[in-house]
């Protein structure tokens, strides 16, 4: 079967070179290659129409989001299998074979979820890899919600959904993966099909894509019982361990104190192993700065979905969104 290859841009000069790299790359080319600007203000243009490798067209949509510059490419495509992903990453070379090969060879699949890793260039981006983005071994196929980073599905499948929802501007794709696996049951897995992106390069960067992605889940009421789980631990558990250390008797202290480490303990426990697979590449103290830098990443990533989530539930009630 033919294959559509789509991806949204916006000023994207800087990354972009590598993901045209990546799908000339590819060992199976797709067949056409879509990609919808939403208005950039830099090269992103010049590059997209500069490129002569494979057949590739522009879509320019001034002030679209991710979700409408998705459908827009979805919907100019020509074939009925679309590949998806997104400026940024570098596709690795077999990615659109492992990733359209249950769509191409079995009529079942609506959809396939593929991975994506870590590519840091920093001893801070190391420790952010490891303490926000899942290893393969962490991924419970069945219940996987794939990023459309990595996400390849059926065009008949997208229209039966309503494509993806342009009302939302962040967790559009965890929105359209549940309409999907509502609509047509699991998605078939493809771990070798990998994309590799560069994680957050520092707090502040991070602080921003996590308020955002928390905003995402107070619009779409996304993830309730997990939010309530962190204003748990953080507005009632934690200060009632702090006050117990603090004013508590030594038997009070003793036993706060070892509540307080392991809750510690087993927070950091995935992150920490993670990173520990990493380390062959640092050096002793890049080591150090990065394990240190984990349970940091930790509580802004938590402070910035705790922030978040309320803004996205208070849009939610202002707007009332369909769904």
């Amino acid at each position: 079967m033919q294959v559509s290859l789509i991806f949204t841009v916006l000023n994207e000069a800087a990354s972009l070179p590598a993901l045209l790299d990546s799908i000339a790359g590819q060992t199976r080319l797709p067949d056409e290659v879509i990609a919808c600007d939403g208005g950039s203000r830099d090269e992103t243009i010049a590059l997209l129409r500069s490129e002569a490798r494979f057949p590739l067209r522009v879509i320019e949509a001034p002030g679209a989001n991710i979700s409408q510059g998705r459908n827009l490419a979805i919907a100019a495509a020509s074939h009925e299998v679309i590949a998806c992903t997104d400026a940024g990453v570098r596709l690795h070379p077999r990615w659109l074979e492992h990733i359209t090969a249950p769509l191409c060879a079995d009529p079942g699949p609506v959809a396939v979820a593929g991975f994506f890793l870590p590519d840091p260039h920093t001893t801070f981006e190391v420790a952010m890899g490891a303490t926000v983005l899942p290893a393969l071994e962490d991924i419970r196929p069945a219940t996987f919600l794939p990023s459309s980073r990595s996400f390849a599905f059926r065009k008949s499948a997208w229209r039966a959904v309503g494509g993806y929802p342009e009302w939302l501007d962040y967790c559009e794709d965890v929105i359209f993966d549940l309409k999907l696996r509502a609509r047509f049951g699991p998605f078939a897995f493809a771990p070798q099909a990998i994309a590799y992106f560069r994680p957050r390069g520092s707090l502040a960067a991070f602080f921003k894509q996590y308020y955002r992605y928390a905003r995402g889940d107070g619009k779409a009421d996304l993830f309730l019982v997990r939010h309530l789980v962190r204003y748990t631990t953080y507005l009632i558990a934690l200060p009632a361990l702090l006050a117990g250390i603090a004013l508590g008797g030594t038997p009070v202290k003793m036993a706060a104190l070892a509540a307080l480490l392991g809750g510690v303990a087993a927070y950091t426990r995935g992150p920490y192993r993670r990173l520990a697979r990493a380390w062959g590449a640092l050096p002793p103290v890049e080591r150090l700065k990065a394990a240190a830098l984990v349970p940091v990443i930790r509580l802004v990533g938590d402070v910035a979905k705790m922030i978040g989530y309320p803004a996205g539930v208070g849009w939610r009630w202002r707007h009332r969104p369909p769904g």
